[in-house]
C-alpha cells in the first residue's frame, strides 16, 4: 500500500482532533485515491476511531513519554502502526513500523522516528500482547474501546452482560440497508439490478422493501442511485416508519425531517398519495429533503424551516406524526465510532428539549390521530423517560400496544440482536374526546 495513503489516513485524523464527523470526513478525503487505497484507508481510519482506546491504552504501557504530552500526529502514527500490527493481518509487520517511521518524516516528525520505531517494536518483540484492567468498567472501556462513563450508564441502564454485547458487537462490520423506491421499481427488481452491477444484495424479512447491499465505495455514484430507485436507510429507521404506518390520503407531520430519509420511505408507503410537511430548524438541512424528494419522484413531501420545539400555528392537523428527536446517538457508534468518546454530558442535557419536541410534536394531532416517538440512542433518559412522564402529563394521549414482543408501547432495538443500528420508538395515540 503506498505511502500516500497512510499519509491521507493520518491527515483525517488529525483533523478528527477538532472533532469533525467522521463519515463526511472521510468521503471527501479519499476521493482522489484508486478503489484499492480507498479500502484500505477507509479500513484504517474507521479502524483507527473505533479502537482509540484501546489504542491508546497500549501507548501508554509502551511509551516513556505521557500519552497526552506527545504530539497529536505523532500519536496518530502510533495509533495507525499498532492498528495495522494487531488487525490488519495484509500488513507484515516489518512494513506497518517501516511505513510509520517513514510517515513521522514525511509530516516533519523526523526527530520522533526512533521514539516511534522504538515502541512499535517492542510491542512485537512482547507478542503483541497487553493486559487488561481486572475492574470491569475499566476493562470494557479499554477491551471495546468505550469511554468510561458511557460503559456504567449502559450498564446502569442494563447490564453488565447486556452492555458487554452491544459494545462488542459495536466492533463488527455493519451491514448498509437501503430502502427500495417503490414508486419506481421493487425488491426483486433492485436485487437484480444490482446483481448486474456486481453488488450482493438481499431481500430483508422483517421489513418490506429494505434491502441489504455489499456496495463499495460512493453509493452516489451509482446511476440506480442517481434515477432514485433507492435511498439509504438502516433497517432500523425503515422499522420506525413501518410503525407508524401511514396511509394514502394521510397528512403526516415529520418533526426533525432532514435529510429526508423517514419522510421519503413514509411517502412510498402512501404511494405518493397525501401529505407530507417536512420540517426541520436549519434551511441548509431542508434543502436537502426537497434534493432527495426530487431525485425519488416524491411530489407529497413539503419541505419547510421549521423549529421542532416551538408549537408552529400554521401547521394543519394530522393523522399521523413521526417525532424522531435530536439525541445523542450511542445506538450508531458502529457507523460513528467517535460518539463513544463524547462524553454523556448530552444525554443528561437532551431529555428537556426531547420533551419540549414532544409536546409540540402531539400538539399538531387530530383526535384519534397517532404518534411515534423515536432516537437512535440507547440511554434510558431519553427513551423510555421521556416518553413515560410525557403520558403522565397528558391524560389525552395513550400507549398503542404496537410491539407485543416487547413492553407493549415501546421497543429499544439492540444491534447485536437485530443487526442494525440501535434504535428506540415508541408508539401513542390521541384519545378521541
Amino acid at each position: 500500500m503506498s505511502s500516500l495513503t497512510r499519509y491521507t489516513v493520518l491527515g483525517l485524523l488529525d483533523r478528527m482532533d477538532d472533532k469533525a464527523y467522521s463519515n463526511l470526513l472521510l468521503e471527501q478525503g479519499i476521493s482522489g485515491l484508486s478503489e484499492r487505497d480507498k479500502a484500505f484507508a477507509s479500513r484504517l481510519f474507521y479502524g483507527v476511531l473505533e479502537r482509540k482506546l484501546t489504542l491508546e491504552y497500549i501507548i501508554s504501557k509502551y511509551s516513556s513519554r505521557p500519552l497526552e504530552k506527545l504530539d497529536g500526529s505523532v500519536a496518530n502514527i502510533l495509533k495507525m502502526g499498532i492498528y495495522q500490527l494487531l488487525y490488519m493481518d495484509s500488513v507484515p509487520d516489518n512494513a506497518a513500523v517501516n511505513e510509520s517511521v517513514a510517515l513521522a518524516a514525511k509530516c516533519r516528525k523526523k526527530s520522533a522516528s526512533g521514539f516511534i520505531n522504538a515502541v512499535l517494536r517492542n510491542f512485537i518483540r512482547d507478542g503483541k500482547h497487553f493486559e487488561l484492567p481486572t475492574d470491569d468498567i475499566e476493562r470494557m472501556s479499554v477491551e471495546y474501546s468505550c469511554g468510561k462513563e458511557l460503559v456504567k450508564l449502559l450498564c446502569e441502564d442494563y447490564s453488565t452482560e447486556k452492555t458487554e454485547n452491544l459494545l462488542k458487537n459495536s466492533l463488527l462490520p455493519h451491514k448498509l440497508y437501503v430502502r427500495v423506491n417503490t414508486l419506481k421499481t421493487t425488491s426483486r427488481k433492485l436485487v437484480e439490478d444490482f446483481g448486474k452491477m456486481g453488488i450482493d444484495s438481499q431481500i430483508c424479512e422483517k421489513i418490506p422493501d429494505c434491502v441489504s447491499a455489499d456496495i463499495n465505495g460512493s453509493v452516489e455514484q451509482l446511476d440506480l442511485f442517481k434515477n432514485g430507485m433507492f435511498h439509504v436507510q438502516d433497517m432500523s429507521s425503515q422499522m420506525c416508519c413501518a410503525i407508524l404506518a401511514p396511509k394514502k390520503g394521510e397528512t403526516v407531520i415529520d418533526i426533525c425531517a432532514a435529510p429526508g430519509g423517514k419522510t421519503f420511505t413514509m411517502a412510498e408507503i402512501m404511494e405518493n398519495n397525501g401529505r407530507i410537511i417536512s420540517g426541520d430548524v436549519r434551511e441548509n438541512r431542508v434543502g436537502l429533503i426537497r434534493k432527495g424528494a426530487e431525485r425519488l419522484g416524491i411530489s407529497i413531501a413539503e419541505a419547510v424551516c421549521n423549529d421542532g420545539a416551538v408549537f408552529n400555528e400554521n401547521f394543519t392537523k394530522a393523522d399521523k406524526v413521526l417525532c424522531d428527536v435530536p439525541c445523542s446517538g450511542f445506538g450508531v457508534i458502529r457507523t460513528k465510532p467517535e460518539i463513544k468518546y463524547n462524553g454523556i454530558e448530552r444525554a443528561r442535557e437532551l431529555p428537556e428539549l426531547q420533551y419540549k419536541i414532544l409536546s409540540a410534536a402531539a400538539s399538531y394531532l387530530k383526535d384519534g390521530g397517532e404518534l411515534v416517538y423515536s432516537t437512535c440512542t440507547l440511554s434510558r433518559s431519553e427513551n423510555d423517560n421521556v416518553i413515560d412522564r410525557f403520558l403522565t402529563e397528558h391524560k389525552d394521549f395513550e400507549p398503542v400496544n404496537a410491539f407485543p414482543e416487547a413492553d407493549g408501547y415501546k421497543l429499544t432495538i439492540f444491534p447485536d440482536e437485530f443487526d442494525c443500528e440501535g434504535f428506540f420508538m415508541a408508539k401513542i395515540r390521541k384519545v378521541i374526546a
